[in-house]
């Protein structure tokens, strides 16, 4: 490829920018926000070759597009683009929730662009922006591409090309298997843990208990350093399926709350031990 323009260059954006150079994938990469010191912050770190304020100066006769906005602000980005980007030109995007994604282009351009490729890389930093960017992200991770039926397959197939040359494995899935999947494996967990660190910040013994924090705390309430734009807006786009997660959650917790009062302590064993089987045989 000759151009290929990010909107959004922080740790995602960053990390796929710095990996395509790596692997001299294309010969131009053009980075566009509204935040200008990130831009040339990204520069200085040989993320971007260039960068623009405009997003269609930045849009203009690039052959990939790649949205590494929050999920909010993609709407957004579409329609400023709306009428600078040619219909060869592949759109693809990083964000968490598909189907609020497929919403936004649909809205922006009247209709599904044929070259629109939705996607979503497995992979993160609970640090975010573009000085915590590594080109080695996605190396062994999943990146899911949901295309829809009006999809160019070779869209997808430059889509593909690219996130395998980051080192990443790339799947397919349809919409609602992706939203719904990532509210289980992603979006829960992160949830829960912010509502862990908003629960201990609110006790009384709120010093002493970050003071001998352990391993056990600090590995649950990691992902809560995490950009809360980004979970506002994921909360937001992926509420339904979210919803059903934490509702399913809260049954379980309410069932463990009912063994610990009564005292059941092979109810218990039996909870921990099932849990612990089904973890380590996905994960070793």
């Amino acid at each position: 490829m000759e151009k290929i323009c990010i909107f959004g260059v922080g740790l995602i954006g960053g990390s796929l920018a710095l990996a395509l150079k790596e692997k001299s994938f294309c010969r131009q990469i053009v980075g566009c926000s509204r935040n200008e010191s990130h831009l040339k912050r990204a520069q200085d770190l040989g993320a971007i070759d260039s960068w623009t304020l405009d997003p269609c100066e930045a849009a203009k006769d690039a052959d990939l597009i790649f949205l590494a906005t929050p999920v909010g602000a993609i709407e957004a980005v579409l329609k400023s683009i709306q009428g600078c980007v040619s219909e060869q030109t592949i759109i693809t995007d990083g964000g968490s929730c598909k189907q609020s994604v497929v919403d936004a282009a649909e809205r922006a351009f009247g209709r599904l662009p044929d070259r629109f490729v939705p996607g979503h890389p497995i992979a993160g930093k609970e640090k975010s922006g573009v000085d915590h960017a590594d080109a080695k992200l996605y190396v062994d991770h999943k990146v899911i591409l949901t295309p829809i039926e009006t999809t160019d397959p070779t869209a997808v197939a430059a889509v593909t090309e690219m996130w395998e040359t980051c080192g990443a494995n790339v799947q397919l899935l349809n919409v609602g298997q992706h939203d719904q999947v990532l509210a289980a494996t992603s979006h829960l967990p992160h949830v829960l843990a912010y509502a862990l660190v908003e629960t201990v910040a609110n006790t009384t013994y709120v010093s002493e208990i970050f003071e001998f924090a352990a391993g056990g705390f600090r590995d649950s309430s990691r992902v809560a350093s995490s950009d809360p734009t980004m979970w506002r807006d994921i909360c937001e786009y992926n509420r339904d399926a979210i919803l059903e997660m934490t509702s399913l959650y809260r049954d379980r917790l309410e069932s463990l709350e009912q063994l610990i009062e009564a005292g059941d302590s092979d109810g218990l064993f039996e909870l921990f031990s099932r849990a612990r089987k089904v973890r380590d045989g996905r994960f070793g």
